[in-house]
């Protein structure tokens, strides 16, 4: 019993010495701070003051003001400015005389402002107002979703001869994607990369569906007429562009935040993965009866997925196309590539 009072009050003795010597800040040290809290005034007022500036001549460019007006507006908002930096610099440095005369006795009044924490046995002891914003974000993430239409590219064919249905062919992407900026001074050119599942599907021509014999897959009259014949291909894919565009920025005396919102951008770059599954779902009447067959089965397929795409939009909507170099079937007679034309939304 008496080895357990020995240490809980050499702890108690530890505790009260570090919550002393954390009241104990060095008043240099709270007066820099309260100046360099004066420097972050000036510059969020003068920040602030740019931006209705720029509204007003927004403004006055969509002709919703005169010129006159405009000029009545800039003054007002300038005084405004003027008088808040007057106001708040004041107040910072009553807080700072309010210091020095009482030589550290006042820095319980200050310590919410000052925003300092204090340690003890390794642990930080201080509220959520003390959390840091970053500064500067480099990166960031969104939703990508493409749709759009799907075909097969064919040496020495074009798609008006294409074996697959123009309209009934078509491709769904959805994935998430990171964006991170390559300079550091500028957001000019990004990296973004993620991960997508993506569904290729073919309608081919002629009531006609696929067939495997042995290691090849080929597309042969079926007995009766189809309703629907449709072949889909689901893969699984790591996507890499290099983007580039123009961007606003946005810099205050808490952070610093690059945005690409209703800004033109192109994306260039290519994607590699893997075919998690395909099947092939066809429709049709026999006997007076309706069927439905679903095969999933691998079709001779490419278990590696890679190509080229690209993108070019304006904000959040962009023109988005994707080139497979892998071939649809492997061992096929005649290779063929899968092409898709759409849209793509990064939201």
């Amino acid at each position: 019993m008496k080895t357990i009072v020995t240490i809980a009050t050499f702890v108690a003795m530890a505790l009260f010495a570090q919550l002393s010597s954390a009241q104990e800040v060095s008043d240099n040290n709270v007066i820099e701070k309260l100046k360099q809290q004066k420097e972050r005034v000036i510059n969020a007022e003068k920040e602030a003051l740019k931006k209705e500036v720029e509204e007003i001549n927004e403004k006055l460019v969509n002709e919703e003001i005169t010129k006159e007006d405009a000029q009545k507006l800039k003054e007002e908002v300038a005084k405004l400015h003027a008088l808040n930096i007057e106001n708040r610099i004041a107040i910072i440095e009553n807080k700072i005389a309010l210091l020095e005369r009482n030589e550290g006795d006042a820095i319980e009044f200050l310590e919410k402002d000052l925003e300092y924490n204090f340690t003890f046995l390794g642990f930080n002891f201080g509220s959520d107002k003390d959390r840091k914003i970053p500064y500067d974000r480099r990166t960031t993430s969104n939703l990508v979703i493409a749709f759009g239409l799907n075909n097969a590219m064919v040496d020495g064919q074009s798609l008006d001869d294409s074996d697959y249905k123009i309209s009934g062919s078509r491709f769904f992407e959805i994935g998430w994607a990171w964006k991170t900026r390559v300079f550091k001074n500028t957001n000019f050119l990004r990296i973004k990369y993620g991960i997508s599942y993506t569904s290729n599907g073919l309608k081919p021509t002629d009531n006609r569906y696929f067939v495997e014999n042995g290691n090849q897959t080929t597309l042969e009259e079926f007995r009766v007429e189809l309703d629907k014949s449709k072949f889909r291909m689901d893969n699984l894919v790591v996507p890499v562009h290099f983007e580039f565009g123009p961007s606003k920025v946005t810099e205050t005396e808490k952070s610093i935040r690059y945005s690409t919102t209703n800004r033109f951008r192109i994306g260039l770059g290519g994607y590699a993965g893997v075919n998690i599954s395909t099947r092939q779902k066809l429709k049709y009447k026999e006997n007076g009866d309706r069927v439905k067959d679903k095969i999933k089965r691998d079709y001779n397929t490419s278990d590696l997925i890679y190509g080229l795409s690209g993108y070019i939009g304006f904000g959040d909507m962009s023109i988005y196309i994707k080139y497979d170099l892998s071939p649809i079937f492997k061992n096929a007679e005649i290779e063929q590539n899968n092409v898709s034309l759409g849209l793509r939304f990064d939201f």
